[in-house]
């Protein structure tokens, strides 16, 4: 039986099909970024706290340069379980929802059509590979003034949006765009 909305429900499927593909790509992605950040600290006590910081959340000093206040931090990422499941779950739906479709289209139903489910953990192992990673954090203070009436540093912080969010976080450091 040949239903006239099947050819358009397989094509917004496959349309649905490739957008989950780009979705589990981009669960991988590097998403490394530059900030410029304005602390009310002085040069030394920030750097310091800063260390401490990073060697508190598992980060290893690799490189290290006094003479430009610069300090390059290393730490492996790990992959997400919770991240893996929901994308194997994502594509078993996908998946599902794809062999739905092409029952319907063919006048008689084809059994691999369902075991095409089979190869939905493949999404969740292509994240768990590419997802553990070494990332690195770059700090560079790249201006202190000491004869202002309040310390102010300027620091240039190089690493993952997420771990520049919780840096912002915890340090309760301002961009440098709103220095007015």
């Amino acid at each position: 039986m040949t239903l006239p909305v099947a050819p358009s429900t397989l094509i917004l499927t496959l349309l649905l099909g490739i957008g989950l593909l780009f979705f589990v790509k981009a669960s991988v992605k590097e998403r490394i970024q530059q900030e410029r950040f304005r602390a009310m600290q002085s040069a030394e006590t920030l750097l310091r706290e800063l260390q401490q910081y990073f060697t508190s959340r598992a980060y290893k000093i690799v490189s290290s340069n006094p003479d430009q206040n610069q300090i390059t931090f290393e730490g492996q990422v790990r992959p997400s379980w919770f991240l893996a499941i929901l994308l194997t779950l994502l594509t078993i739906i996908g998946l599902l929802c794809l062999a739905l479709v092409l029952s319907m289209i063919t006048p008689i139903p084809q059994p691999w059509f369902l075991g095409l489910v089979a190869l939905a953990p493949i999404a969740g192992i292509f994240y768990w590979k590419g997802a553990g990673r070494t990332e690195q954090v770059s700090l560079k203070l790249d201006f202190t003034d000491p004869s202002a009436p309040q310390p102010l540093s300027i620091i240039t912080v190089t690493g993952h949006r997420d771990e520049l969010a919780l840096l912002k976080q915890a340090f309760d450091l301002k961009p440098l765009e709103a220095v007015s």
